[in-house]
């Protein structure tokens, strides 16, 4: 019998790999010639670093880079010399959680750290980049990231602005004569799971500026200067971003990457499932057991599960899930393709005990599952 491992972590207590542990444990007692293949995933987001880091043995590599208020700090990104692939996640440099509350405001701040990051990784050899872009601090249509690969940004003097949300207005110009040569032999892949069109009231600066601490005034203003980039993108580039689906992501990092890195948007946990090979480790199985914290109905836009669900019916495979807890009634989650479902909160006493306790739960409940799959 082949049992495919596929979790999410559980936020707060089990990382993806741990939940493959204890599952294995509790699986192994009951039948012990069980094939087992562990394969955590991850939508993208916080996290994702470690899981391509188990799969596909790469390297942290760190350096010095400019964080979104212009200082200098360490960061981070995985770099994997067999594939040449790296993985860059946007809140490493250009993160919200990098500055304290009261220098959150993305009237201010740049993306450039993330693109010195990018750099660092072409220089190193990378003919591929995937890029997370949660949990960015920025709203500056990702000119902080192209300066940092040669692109300038003129007013109408011909005066280089520095690269920050404030500035997106004055733009008149893009220079591209000192981009780096070396870009143009790049794939690059955005993992994005917000669909929001760059500017307007679903835009970037309306949706997100506010949890980045612009004002009211400032959001009108960034709104205003990302409808005038989406003007002069179409004008140099001949590129319509408002219509790009997650142009409005990470404060229009999403069209910026589009313009600037000719990249493509993918939902993140097919980005993590490809380079993976997801698709091809669990053929033939009988059955892929997933899990994350909580099974609610955001678990099925764009997360680890629904992808995994996904996949799994593509070659008729059926998927149990064991989670922390679920707000899902049983018919609600046949609707979405699950056969089998217990959660940690149904064992444990209360909350912190099932956080806590969580990885021997998980065990007993692994146990349950194999007596009822044995024959």
């Amino acid at each position: 019998m082949k049992i495919i491992l596929a979790p999410d972590k559980f936020k707060g207590s089990l990382t993806g790999i741990q939940f493959c542990n204890a599952v294995e444990e509790g699986i192994k007692d009951i039948i012990p010639s069980a094939e087992i293949v562990k394969l955590p995933l991850a939508d993208g987001g916080d996290g994702t670093t470690a899981i391509l880091e188990y799969h596909l043995k790469g390297k942290r590599i760190s350096v010095t880079v400019h964080d979104p208020l212009f200082r200098p700090i360490r960061a981070t990104y995985l770099f994997m010399e067999s594939v040449k692939t790296a993985f860059i996640e946007m809140a490493e440099a250009s993160g919200l959680t990098l500055l304290k509350p009261e220098e959150q405001n993305c009237f201010y701040t740049t993306s450039l750290g993330t693109g010195e990051l990018i750099l660092d990784a072409i220089n190193k050899g990378a003919k591929t980049i995937v890029l997370g872009i949660g949990g960015s601090a920025t709203n500056d249509c990702g000119i902080g990231m192209a300066t940092a690969l040669g692109y300038k940004f003129e007013d109408e003097n011909g005066k280089t602005l520095s690269p920050i949300g404030k500035h997106l207005s004055q733009v008149k110009n893009i220079n591209r004569t000192h981009v780096i040569s070396s870009l143009k032999e790049v794939d690059f892949k955005v993992a994005c799971d917000v669909i929001n069109p760059l500017f307007g009231l679903n835009g970037a600066a309306y949706v997100y500026g506010s949890q980045k601490g612009a004002s009211k005034e400032e959001i009108a203003l960034l709104d205003k200067g990302l409808q005038h980039m989406s003007k002069l993108f179409l004008e140099i580039f001949n590129l319509n971003v408002q219509e790009i689906k997650g142009a409005g992501a990470a404060g229009g990092m999403g069209a910026g990457t589009k313009v600037f890195l000719n990249a493509e948007l993918q939902s993140g946990i097919s980005l993590v499932k490809d380079l993976i090979n997801f698709e091809e480790k669990i053929k033939e199985a009988d059955w892929i057991i997933t899990g994350e914290g909580q099974l609610d109905s955001q678990t099925f836009s764009g997360k680890t599960i629904q992808g995994i669900i996904k996949s799994a019916k593509k070659e008729s495979i059926p998927v149990a899930v064991l989670c922390g807890r679920s707000s899902l009634l049983k018919g609600e989650t046949e609707n979405f393709g699950i056969s089998y479902t217990d959660t940690v909160m149904h064992h444990a006493k209360n909350f912190d005990d099932a956080i806590k306790n969580s990885y021997v739960y998980l065990k007993r409940m692994a146990i349950t599952f194999a007596k009822r799959i044995k024959d």
